[in-house]
């Protein structure tokens, strides 16, 4: 489980590479900062009290933990929780778990990258951590958590951490606005740099390892059936969706690779101990279509300007997850799981599913608004036309990346005036 965690850990960097690729260059270090901000901020707000409204002692009837519970991590020592992890110490637990808490908002930053305040974001993440992340996490997790005592399944977080930040994402860009790019430059045509989302994806992939591995809290054999379904998926979403491109008239790019393998290790999440390996495959094969589908549909309109196509990998992909494991799911691979999907003859799972995954998008919805609106009412969650145009990197941080940004940078505010 040490292992586990640093490799969990390991995915907050990995996903800064990733959205650091895909956005201009005059950002790019912005948006590798925003994660190690979200990282320092969730960090804090967990030891304090973000564990015990995740973990604590249930109130309000399973829908949040008492706060008093291990606040500043009071008895979290080496003596393990029955409850959580009976055979592990609660600090190494406690741990891990924050690490799925530290990656879960550094995905919704993707969205409004280029364009949103560097302060404004980390203060939104760590509210939105709060009221939105420890609550699902308590529902789906705790012992006493209501998800759970209602019978769902989520082995890794299909809608703790992919459906939650993937409607924010969606919920936040709307809010945010377009990018206010010049007229002839497409959202997402020009890319930092592709090796980095390569380095990303092999992060998060390699991450990937312990953040459904390592949900097994175990290292026994639904720990590797766990791993097994987890690269199996991701395998068969990368070559259904490079078919798909290739079918489509479309060049089969890094961009196209790395979004399939990403889209298919979301949607394998919750489903990663529940389900046979040709369970996962078929999984892998259905986020590609459905994905693939939604994110070129997606990004030709400009309502909303989700910058890396948040949405479309985490929360599409996540509610995908979520339906095919209620489909798919059997106690044949676990035995401690208590329902058989819909194709083993068994309806409660299915519809259970779907009313939470409802529910979810639902307040996660409304609690984006709520925080959106308590951070603009004490920091212009928007930076200037001027800063925009200039970049972010050396309006708002004062770094450049050579002499030819540094012109650019002048001639950008030369024009502004």
């Amino acid at each position: 489980m040490l292992t586990a965690t640093g490799l969990v850990l390991l995915m907050t960097p990995g996903v800064a590479f990733f959205y650091g690729a895909m956005v201009r260059q005059t950002s790019i270090n912005t948006t590798l900062l925003q994660s190690f901000g979200i990282m320092a901020m969730v960090t804090i707000l967990w030891v304090v009290v973000g564990f015990s409204l995740a973990f604590g002692e249930s109130v309000g009837g399973g829908v949040i933990g008492n706060p008093s519970t291990y606040f500043f991590f009071k008895d979290v020592g080496a003596a393990p929780n029955k409850e959580l992890a009976p055979t592990l110490p609660l600090t190494l637990y406690a741990m891990y778990e924050a690490a799925f808490a530290i990656l879960t908002p550094a995905l919704i930053a993707g969205a409004v990258v280029e364009r949103a305040h560097f302060s404004a974001l980390v203060l939104f993440c760590g509210i939105w951590h709060l009221l939105v992340y420890c609550p699902i996490a308590h529902c789906t997790w705790a012992p006493g958590g209501l998800f759970r005592k209602f019978g769902q399944l989520d082995f890794a977080g299909g809608t703790v951490v992919h459906m939650s930040s993937g409607y924010s994402a969606l919920v936040l860009a709307k809010l945010v606005g377009v990018r206010l790019i010049d007229a002839d430059e497409k959202p997402n045509e020009k890319t930092a740099y592709i090796p980095y989302m390569m380095l990303g994806t092999a992060l998060m992939w390699f991450g990937w390892q312990g953040f459904n591995g390592g949900s097994a809290l175990h290292a026994n054999a639904l720990a590797c059936q766990a791993i097994l379904n987890t690269n199996a998926s991701a395998a068969t979403c990368m070559a259904v969706w490079a078919l798909l491109d290739n079918a489509r008239g479309r060049q089969v790019t890094g961009v196209s690779v790395c979004g399939g393998i990403v889209c298919g290790l979301v949607a394998v999440t919750p489903a990663a101990g529940y389900v046979t390996v040709g369970a996962a495959m078929v999984i892998g094969a259905v986020s590609a279509i459905v994905c693939n589908t939604f994110i070129r549909a997606f990004r030709n309109q400009r309502m909303v300007d989700d910058t890396v196509d948040v949405f479309g990998c985490h929360g599409v992909a996540g509610t995908c997850g979520m339906v095919l494991t209620s489909m798919f799911a059997t106690d044949d691979v676990n035995p401690d799981d208590e329902f058989n999907g819909l194709f083993y003859g068994e309806t409660t799972l299915f519809w259970r599913t779907l009313s939470v995954a409802a529910g979810v998008i639902v307040y996660v919805t409304a609690m984006t608004y709520l925080t959106y609106a308590l951070v603009s009412a004490v920091i212009p969650f928007r930076v200037t036309l001027k800063q925009e145009r200039a970049g972010l990197d050396a309006s708002l941080h004062g770094s450049l990346h050579g002499l030819s940004d540094i012109i650019k940078n002048l001639d950008e505010l030369w024009k502004d005036g």
